[in-house]
């Protein structure tokens, strides 16, 4: 005689909404919280790519910004010791669509939830991530604040108010915040490779003076695969100081803030550098201050993804 199986009478355990996003416009996300717990704000981006999260979170070109992610599927890979972009993380909060699932990677050491608390990084899963770039794309970067709750209940109007009384990124000078507090040789490290990991390049055969408004490990890496030596020097030093160092050339390199306030000191450093014939380069962030050196307005694109990319309109 066969048994009936028991019905299974157990609820379905509806989760918490522990987490949520506030937007300028008052707009309102609920989630779930993720990494520390605590509440920041910042100006809320978005980012394309569909891997590197790690590197992503740990470029200081994203202080005092919340990424939010496109692509579903960030944390699979876990994270590591080796892929930071900088010694601090910068960034101010993230959104992801999908939970943070358990890692799968033989290079993985930690899950990307413990490492986001250890780092305190507010983070918030759970939400249409695609349909929030639309709305940057269309809109533009809005302030946001993600705050974190394990009971569950906020604030709103406080959690609003924040968000309005926050200045923004315009006029905010962050190069002066996140560049290197003293100068250092960088020490020789290529770019990741498979078989082999991270290795020193022993030949250098150009001499680079790297400014640091912001800058990342992984250019660092590149001028070491170029056979480059290369010295960094916080976004302040002067003319003289570089000089001593005697370099092929001059990098400017990324960061993060309005290039404007930066541009305040930067500017008379980058006209001289070119008066003395100086090779200076860059890469797109801080060519606005190129611009500024040869008389150019800086206007922010607010819907590039990943950056914030800048025109230029020259004017008498």
């Amino acid at each position: 005689m066969k048994k009936k199986a028991k019905k299974n009478n157990s609820k379905k355990i509806s989760r918490i909404h522990t987490g949520v996003l506030v937007l300028e416009n008052r707009k309102v996300f609920k989630g779930i919280g993720i990494g520390y717990l605590g509440t920041a704000t910042g100006e809320v981006c978005f980012n394309t790519s569909l891997t590197g999260y790690q590197e992503i979170i740990s470029d200081p070109s994203y202080a005092e910004q919340i990424i939010n992610f496109t692509f579903p599927h960030i944390g699979n890979v876990g994270t590591n010791k080796e892929d930071h972009e900088s010694d601090k993380i910068w960034t101010k909060g993230v959104i992801f669509n999908s939970d943070i699932t358990n890692p799968s990677n033989y290079r993985s050491l930690a899950n990307l939830d413990w490492w986001l608390k250890k780092n305190k990084v507010v983070g918030i899963t759970g939400l249409d991530t695609r349909s929030l770039t639309n709305f940057i794309r269309d809109k533009g970067a809005p302030k946001g604040t993600i705050s974190l709750s394990k009971n569950g209940k906020f604030n709103i109007n406080k959690l609003i108010n924040l968000t309005t009384k926050w200045s923004g990124l315009k006029n905010l000078d962050l190069a002066e915040k996140v560049t290197t507090k003293k100068n250092y040789m960088w020490k020789g490290f290529k770019t990741w490779k498979k078989e082999s990991g991270y290795i020193r390049n022993n030949t250098k055969s150009l001499n680079v003076v790297a400014i640091d408004y912001g800058i990342k490990k992984n250019i660092l890496r590149y001028f070491s695969d170029f056979n480059c030596k290369v010295n960094i020097v916080s976004c302040k030093t002067s003319v003289e100081k570089i000089l001593k160092l005697k370099p092929n050339g001059v990098f400017l390199s990324n960061g993060p803030g309005d290039p404007a306030a930066t541009g305040k000191y930067a500017i008379g450093i980058i006209k001289e550098l070119i008066k003395k014939r100086f090779t200076c380069f860059w890469n797109m962030p801080r060519s606005s201050n190129i611009r500024f050196s040869t008389w150019c307005k800086n206007k922010k694109n607010e819907t590039w993804p990943q950056r914030s990319k800048s025109s230029c309109k020259k004017f008498k």
